[in-house]
């Protein structure tokens, strides 16, 4: 009967304030599947007075996030870990096990009460929260990762079957991935997971694959640069002037400008795949370009003063690439840039 309503369990556990346990203190086992080491890292690219701008961070605290994206010399990065755990369940997108749970996504179900599941498996997981919440992340991290837990067993995914040509069913199809997809709950007998978020050489190296395997076969043009529009897409960051900047940059440097959403994957790895600079508001549809632009490209995200990001400085890290930092000025939702100071800060890269 131990097995049983796990979840109700665990909500009990907070409604009577006890102890949470530590999913992951229940492992069966951990080990490093890459060390941690001591990397050198350039720093960001920037006009004076870009750091001063910043009011507000997403993902990280803001002096960490001010540390990412202005460290400069050598950098500790951690481990990429590993752990295998028997006997769990996935209920409603949250991993149970030994009184310990794991969210995955946000819950569909009120109060997701069950059973053990039928389904009975044993596997790797590849995905996390935030790789289910954003599209960029899923795309920087989770088809990473994927090579890793393929290394290890049979990888699953909560997240739905990808429509048919849509972006991520073609990313999967070039990349080699096929999970299986979990479309309800699962009971594991053996399942394991991974802490791949660390920037060290081995996550570097599958990243630096990755892009191998979307360019390969294909000769991309080389081209001054690529703005990526955002426009409303997404959770709101609306850079008001972000049509006129992208039209100064085709006619005044020979820039593409691309809208993702109406652009296939194929069309954008061409695009991008020998650009020498990516630029847009920062952001998920920004990954499809940092991905595939080759080693020493200036990646240069047009940061919301109150919504600022280190999450593309590191994987421009990973992958060899120059960044930079530029921070408009505004609200976190609605902001300006000034397109000399746009100018300028390419120019920073020559």
């Amino acid at each position: 009967m131990k097995d049983l309503f796990r979840p109700f369990n665990a909500r009990f556990r907070r409604l009577a304030r006890l102890p949470q346990p530590d999913f992951f203190e229940g492992a069966e086992e951990s080990w490093e599947v890459h060390p941690a080491q001591t990397l050198q890292y350039r720093p960001s690219l920037a006009l004076p007075g870009q750091v001063e701008r910043i009011r507000a961070s997403v993902f990280a605290p803001l002096p960490d996030t001010i540390e990412a994206l202005t460290r400069e010399g050598l950098t500790h990065e951690g481990p990429t870990r590993a752990w295998r755990f028997q006997g769990v369940d996935l209920i409603d997108g949250v991993l149970y096990h030994k009184g310990g749970e794991h969210h995955l996504r946000q819950k569909r179900r009120p109060l997701s009460l069950a059973r053990r599941p039928r389904l009975e498996l044993s596997a790797t997981l590849y995905e996390s929260w935030t790789t289910n919440r954003w599209f960029g992340s899923w795309l920087m991290d989770a088809c990473v990762t994927y090579d890793l837990a393929a290394t290890f067993g049979q990888p699953v995914t909560t997240m739905p079957t990808a429509r048919s040509g849509s972006h991520q069913a073609r990313y999967e199809e070039l990349a080699g991935m096929s999970p299986r997809v979990l479309e309800g709950d699962a009971h594991f007998s053996d399942l394991t997971l991974f802490d791949d978020l660390a920037n060290n050489g081995g996550k570097a190296a599958r990243a630096v694959a990755l892009r191998e395997k979307l360019l390969a076969g294909r000769s991309p043009r080389a081209v001054p640069g690529v703005f990526l529009l955002r426009g409303h897409a997404g959770d709101q960051r609306l850079l008001v002037n972000e049509r006129e900047l992208a039209e100064s940059l085709a006619r005044e440097r020979g820039f593409l400008v691309i809208d993702p959403l109406e652009a296939t994957v194929d069309e954008l790895i061409e695009a991008c795949g020998a650009a020498r600079a990516i630029v847009g508001v920062e952001g998920s549809h920004l990954v499809h370009g940092i991905t595939v632009a080759p080693e020493g490209a200036a990646i240069l995200p047009i940061q919301p003063p109150e919504r600022v990001a280190a999450t593309l400085k590191q994987q421009s890290d990973r992958l060899g690439q120059r960044f930079g930092l530029i921070v408009a000025e505004g609200s976190d939702s609605e902001f300006h840039l000034d397109r000399d100071e746009l100018f300028a800060t390419l120019d920073l890269f020559d």
